[in-house]
């Protein structure tokens, strides 16, 4: 049986890696190559804001090629589509034909991607989508996989929420109106253990740093002010 030739658009953070697993059970695909987005001002991945350092030693963990997409600080929408289509453009002489991502419920963003990707020839693949979130927490630690979250959104949580590993506890806690899985914005985690990984990843608990951006011109529900803050934790490398 002929696997589709898929790469994986990897976050780094849990929901990420839950799909990853999802597909890597599925024999209908190959899984080649994790394409990350990353921050080439500040070497981090964007979004999460970690390390490109720690991120590698992740995807090495995993054992499967990883390459970044380097974006400036503040990229414009057309310096970001003509970043992926260079990538995209590539993947597709290099023989793939299928990618995937770790989004569960988000249509309009579900639809552009692809809608995008359909114009070079690739078929776009969700692996948990339209799954209950509460659901998906618990199989994620049932799974054996450890995450700890780098960043939250400061409407919801404080410096004292970041650096945290996510536990059966977890869902109690969460402030109303927050998803489970974060998937409205609210947080994002760095995976480092679970049945995808060959070794743990090692790392230190460093700065908790606060930073406020413009607020993007959406509908988000997290975003209700000309102003957002956000809370980082960064994770520092550790060698063994």
């Amino acid at each position: 049986m002929n696997k589709h030739k898929t790469y994986f658009n990897w976050s780094s953070g849990k929901d990420s890696a839950l799909a990853l697993y999802h597909l890597l059970q599925d024999e209908n695909y190959s899984v080649d190559e994790l394409i990350t987005t990353v921050n080439s001002h500040y070497n981090r991945v964007s979004m999460h804001g970690l390390r490109n350092e720690l991120l590698k030693a992740q995807t090495e963990a995993i054992g499967i090629t990883s390459r970044f997409i380097e974006l400036p600080e503040m990229p414009d929408m057309e310096t970001y589509e003509v970043k992926m289509n260079e990538t995209v453009s590539r993947l597709k002489s290099e023989g793939f034909t299928h990618t995937a991502f770790g989004d569960i419920f988000l249509e309009d963003l579900r639809k552009y991607r692809e809608d995008q990707l359909a114009k070079k020839g690739f078929k776009a693949v969700f692996p948990i989508w339209k799954r209950d979130t509460k659901e998906l927490l618990n199989e994620f630690l049932d799974l054996g996989f450890k995450t700890i979250i780098v960043c939250a959104n400061s409407k919801y949580f404080n410096e004292d929420f970041v650096g945290t590993v996510i536990d059966k506890h977890f869902i109690d806690n969460l402030p109303e109106g927050v998803d489970p899985c974060g998937e409205n914005g609210e947080f994002h985690t760095f995976c480092f253990d679970g049945p995808i990984f060959k070794t743990p990843v090692n790392f230190s608990i460093g700065e908790k740093v606060y930073r406020e951006y413009n607020n993007p011109n959406t509908d988000n529900s997290i975003c209700d002010s000309n102003k957002y803050g956000v809370w980082y934790c960064d994770l520092v490398p550790e060698n063994t």
